[in-house]
């Protein structure tokens, strides 16, 4: 094994050491993050069983401290009643409410009624005593022939010099509130002063012990320890154990004090989803960084491959050196050669590169400045009537002018915004437009224009409006450069007259006609850059046929140019008409 394939090793195993130190890491975090959010869990759940178990518990001590004052008890404890009628109400009472047993005693502990099993000796125990002190008295413990799990609660009754005079002693068998819970999840158990499962919904833990430092369970009566692990975690109690199917393997313990029925509240939450999002964020962190080590092994082995595969060539290289240094200088006056004609090639290449560029160039900003043009006038115009209308005081229309400027602006953007679609060779979506409505805004933009070139305008305007399938402001476009084009070619005309018709049917077609001198060569006047206008005038730069063209191409229409018969230009645009109920009538 050579030295670069054992360093080459090195570096891999520290990578992957690395690696799973940091996995090791973001798990124990997460797994930690997990034990947080189940901790709340955990305290919500022992909560929630732990209210639902003293609630069962209250409606028994409520009984127990509403029938000690019951008229029949009271009249047994003074001897005026006979025993059988207080016997039956306390089996009444055992009968509808589920008690284990009733009892009524006398202060002296003899018991004066009972129902259903009761203890036999009452001095010993701490509840009575608490009830002859005139308290609520409570206990649980182990009663009955077989040693029923009961709860007790003792409830005093007074006498006429507020004396006890006797005490109602009910007890609750915990075997019956169990039954609702048995088998719940989570896992929930009660333990006693001495640390024995009193309560539980998991039967197979019942009186079990606490651990020797009060961690985990034991079996009583000196069974065999089951497997058994505490470990803390984040400051979280988790228990590792192997108690059954029923209980979980690893789960996080909680625990609660409930000084009202004097136990300890418990609950285990299995921890496998937590272990298993903590898992998951390590795994993808590991894979993550496996997959960039690995690309980054790919791409260093590559350059090393590529590396050797250099140095082999450059020995072959320098070993036909020496066989071909005739040829060399031969090939050095070729290559030389070569490179001034490459050199002079690149240079007409560049030269074309830029030419090209200036002409793209030319093109957009002659485009750009032709559909601007009008709107520009028109704003300037808008703003010269906007500061006469303010000089002479009348700002609502200055204010119109002012409106005006703000739509045409807005318009502009619009003209840049489809002049790029155009140079694109992007469509407009095709909707409705009314063609009428269309004209109007055209002269309207245009109306300047026409009274200073003393242009007469006859706009044969339908009554109804026009729907076609077309653009607004791109039709709009075709308009102004129609129009703007008519005014140009009649500069020098005697009679300067402009003749706008729109023609119902399908396709719907308008027309508009000038007095010009018509048009010298028809096949060329929608060609880029065709104009019969002076070359270098700042309206000659023959792209706004050519525009206009495309436009209406792009809503699938026509446009087509002539001589009229009697002198001047015809231009007809043809449009879709749109299919609504207006058009089918």
């Amino acid at each position: 094994m050579t030295s670069e394939t054992r360093t080459r090793i090195a570096v891999i195993a520290l990578f992957m050491l690395a690696v799973g130190l940091c996995a090791a890491g973001i798990w124990r975090y997460g797994y930690g993050q997990a034990l947080d959010q189940l901790e709340k869990q955990a305290t919500s759940d022992l909560a929630l069983a732990a209210d639902r178990f003293t609630g069962q518990l209250r409606r028994y001590q409520e009984l127990a401290v509403l029938m000690a004052e019951h008229p029949t008890l009271i009249a047994l404890s003074e001897g005026d009643a006979p025993g059988h009628e207080a016997r039956a109400l306390l089996l009444d009472a055992a009968d509808k409410t589920g008690a284990m047993g009733l009892f009524y005693a006398a202060p002296d502990g003899r018991v004066l009624a009972r129902a259903g099993d009761v203890p036999d000796s009452l001095r010993d125990s701490a509840y009575f005593e608490r009830a002859l002190n005139g308290a609520l008295g409570q206990g649980y413990g182990r009663y009955g022939p077989v040693g029923q799990r009961a709860y007790v609660y003792a409830a005093p009754a007074f006498g006429p010099g507020e004396g006890v005079r006797g005490v109602l002693v009910v007890l609750i068998e915990i075997a019956e509130l169990e039954w609702d819970w048995i088998g719940g999840q989570p896992p929930v158990f009660f333990t006693d002063a001495r640390g024995e499962v009193f309560v539980s919904n998991r039967s197979e833990i019942l009186f079990w012990q606490t651990g020797p430092e009060g961690t985990g369970l034991q079996p009583g009566g000196g069974a065999n320890m089951p497997s058994f692990d505490a470990d803390t975690v984040s400051g979280h109690d988790v228990w590792e154990m192997d108690w059954g199917d029923y209980l979980p393997a690893r789960a996080l313990h909680m625990a609660q004090d409930l000084p009202v029925i004097g136990m300890i509240g418990h609950a285990l939450l299995d921890v496998r989803q937590a272990r298993w999002v903590a898992g998951l964020q390590a795994s993808v962190f590991a894979v993550i960084c496996l997959a960039f080590g690995g690309l980054l092994f790919l791409a260093t082995e590559r350059r090393r491959i590529l590396t050797r595969a250099n140095e082999r060539l450059e020995h072959r290289v320098a070993e036909r050196t020496a066989e071909l240094s005739g040829a060399n200088l031969a090939l050095r006056r070729e290559v030389a050669e070569r490179q001034e004609a490459e050199a002079a090639l690149k240079k007409a290449q560049d030269d074309l590169v830029q030419a090209g560029k200036l002409s793209a160039l030319g093109q957009i900003s002659a485009g750009i400045s032709h559909e601007l043009n009008q709107p520009l006038m028109a704003i300037r115009q808008f703003a010269e009537n906007g500061a006469t209308f303010l000089a002479r005081g009348k700002a609502d229309k200055a204010g119109e002018n002012l409106n005006r400027i703000g739509d045409l602006a807005a318009r502009a953007a619009r003209i840049i915004r489809n002049l790029r679609a155009f140079a694109k060779q992007e469509n407009e979506p095709v909707g409705r437009v009314d063609i009428v409505a269309v004209v109007d805004q055209a002269l309207e933009l245009t109306e300047a224009r026409l009274a200073r070139d003393g242009i007469a305008l006859d706009w044969q305007r339908p009554e109804a409006a026009v729907h076609v399938q077309g653009g607004e402001v791109r039709l709009g476009q075709v308009m102004v450069n129609l129009i703007s084009n008519a005014a140009d070619a009649m500069a020098e005309s005697p009679q300067k007259r402009i003749t706008i018709a729109v023609h119902r049917g399908d396709p719907v077609a308008l027309e508009v006609a000038d007095t010009g001198p018509g048009i010298d060569e028809p096949e060329k006047i929608f060609d880029p850059f065709y104009s019969t206008k002076e070359v270098g005038a700042s309206e000659g730069m023959g792209l706004g046929l050519s525009i206009s063209y495309g436009l209406v191409q792009s809503f699938g229409g026509e446009i087509k140019g002539r001589n009229a018969p009697g002198g001047g230009a015809v231009f007809r645009v043809e449009l879709e008409r749109w299919p609504d109920k207006e058009a089918a009538a």
